[in-house]
């Protein structure tokens, strides 16, 4: 049946109360010739579109080609068409009825061109008000966030017999879990195994314990090290590579577990429980806004209110809910609050990280513990909001000052050497590597892409690019390679010594400590129910990730996020089904 002419995309957009620019993606296809019918399909002789935006995605992919195929055809050095951001909607950049913006900007600064670009500043148009009182919608377990915790909660639930509805504010799913890059900890696995590394899940709960200055719930510690090695077995049965194995700050030993070559960790499992949730086909509503948690009379939560972009306020009851929205270090009011210290620090995360679920949460009688635990991290790249994996230094690279000295442990736990480093000239270091490190790790490359890298044929032509004393520079990694071929650090104690830096070319990277992650969140129970300030399970209520605190203490050590996402995320899910149940 053919597609009938409806509006015009600028009668349009005043039909549906949205602020057009004057010359908008939206106007120019209708130059072309292209009516509304064709990306909005006609109920009741009305233009409808809904929180995915599902039918304009297609539209775009029917007349442009997908993600793969745009991005295969791009020229440019920086390819949003094929970055690690996944299969996301176009709608997600490239809006009708408003300005449009990359979303790759959230985090990055290169210059990419996009038609119909909104200036940084420019506020998004306001959305119209639904008419009149939503239809009420039904789940047994709604999962709040779509992050590592959301998804796998959300598969477990499903997978054990309840209908699930995912929400999540932002427009594409993946939340913090999608820039996650230096592994997985988990010990006693057939991957450490099969290398010879000796681990096990007594220490990795004792590091975990000690990295967070003791300060850590002992139960739920001793729970993440003992469930690590099932839950890396449970995303390989998904179809993830956790193949790699290698070493981060605080840990007695190699135990973070990524992709074949040592690529980013988290894009690649954030791609696999996509998959997982696309298979069973599972209700996953992106800009949808939990803005309240229902409950009932005798205090179980009972639901949830949403903020959809488009449908607007609605309701949705369920048997449970799981809150998995994450933590708070991209609002910058709550983590200055909390620590004055870190206040106009930069962060990486992504835009969505700023504590919603938190109140959601609070304002249901759960109780916050451990708020002020806000770690920064030793390695954004100068100038960027990208953070330098960990793995970098866990691999060889060594920290050097502007004098062109070494000054710390590199692999101490992310607090110490964040401390370190702002006592250093500029507050600021290089992460200085070779060839050797280079090749050993495949999530470099992506450095390099991003022109976050100098380079020289030589350790004095380095020192040269980077502004540091070429004869200092010489100095320290002569006395670094003596320390890797006599086995020992005796000047800073470093107790992983991989591999020397002598193979040419030779690189630095400009680090700075940024806002990273916050341990805070609301206290769960080792079943992951979310508990009152008397201590008791609020019903119907669970909670895992980042979103809870407990887990990590006062720091947590590299890999343990995670680790943490994927095991409390199996728990949380398993019991929420279970007390959906009638």
């Amino acid at each position: 049946m053919p597609i009938r002419p409806f509006l015009t995309s600028l009668a349009l957009a005043a039909a549906l109360g949205a602020a057009a620019p004057a010359d908008s993606l939206a106007t120019a296809h209708g130059r072309a010739g292209v009516t509304c019918a064709q990306c909005h399909p006609l109920v009741k002789g009305k233009a409808r579109v809904d929180d995915n935006e599902t039918a304009p995605n297609a539209a775009c992919v029917k007349c442009h080609g997908d993600l793969a195929s745009l991005g295969a055809k791009t020229k440019e050095a920086i390819n949003a068409h094929a970055s690690h951001l996944g299969q996301i909607a176009c709608t997600v950049c490239h809006r009708g009825h408003e300005a449009s913006r990359a979303y790759c900007m959230n985090c990055h600064s290169f210059d990419l061109k996009i038609p119909f670009a909104a200036a940084p500043a420019q506020p998004a148009p306001a959305r119209p008000k639904p008419a009149g009182k939503a239809k009420a919608d039904r789940a047994d377990v709604v999962v709040i966030g779509s992050g590592a915790a959301g998804m796998v909660a959300a598969i477990t639930a499903h997978d054990a017999g309840a209908r699930v509805v995912i929400l999540e504010k932002q427009p594409i799913t993946g939340g913090n879990s999608m820039l996650a890059a230096g592994g997985m900890n988990a010990a006693g696995t057939p991957q450490q195994a099969r290398k010879g590394i000796q681990d096990s899940v007594e220490t990795m709960r004792e590091d975990t314990f000690k990295g967070g200055k003791g300060l850590g719930d002992p139960e739920l510690v001793a729970l993440l090290a003992r469930e690590s090695a099932a839950s890396v077995a449970y995303l390989e049965s998904l179809g993830a590579d956790l193949s790699d194995v290698g070493r981060m700050g605080g840990a007695s030993a190699a135990r973070a577990h990524r992709p074949s070559g040592g690529a980013a960790v988290g894009a690649h499992i954030v791609g696999v429980l996509r998959a997982a949730a696309a298979k069973r086909k599972l209700d996953i509503r992106v800009n949808a806004r939990v803005v309240r948690l229902l409950e009932s009379k005798d205090g179980r939560i009972t639901g949830v209110e949403v903020e959809g972009r488009h449908r607007g306020r609605y309701t949705l009851q369920a048997g449970a809910v799981v809150l998995a929205a994450g933590g708070f270090s991209s609002n910058p009011e709550r983590v200055a609050k909390y620590q004055p210290a870190f206040k106009g620090m930069t962060s990486s995360n992504q835009p969505g990280a700023t504590g919603d679920g938190l109140d959601l949460g609070a304002e249901r009688g759960g109780e916050l513990k451990d708020m002020a635990q806000i770690q920064i991290h030793p390695s954004v790249a100068a100038g960027s909001r990208i953070l330098i994996t960990e793995a970098v230094r866990g691999n060889g690279a060594i920290l050097v000052n502007k004098e062109g000295r070494r000054f710390f442990n590199e692999i101490g736990t992310r607090d110490a050497v964040s401390q370190a480093i702002l006592r250093q000239t500029g507050q600021s270091a290089f992460m200085v590597f070779d060839e050797g490190v280079h090749k050993s790790l495949k999530q470099i490359d992506g450095y390099f892409h991003l022109g976050l890298v100098k380079t020289g044929d030589t350790p004095e032509a380095l020192a040269q690019v980077i502004g540091v004393p070429p004869q200092a520079l010489r100095a320290t990694l002569d006395a670094y390679n003596a320390a890797v071929d006599a086995k020992q650090d005796g000047e800073f104690n470093r107790p992983d010594l991989p591999r020397a830096l002598r193979t040419p070319r030779f690189f630095a990277i400009e680090v700075k400590p940024g806002v990273h992650y916050t341990m805070g969140g609301l206290r769960i129970d080792p079943g992951t129910r979310v508990l009152a300030k008397d201590g008791k399970a609020i019903p119907g209520f669970f909670a895992a990730g980042e979103v809870t605190g407990g887990v990590h203490g006062a720091n947590r050590l590299g890999g343990n996020s995670i680790s943490e996402t994927i095991t409390f995320g199996r728990i949380a899910g398993r019991n929420a089904a279970a007390a959906a149940r009638p």
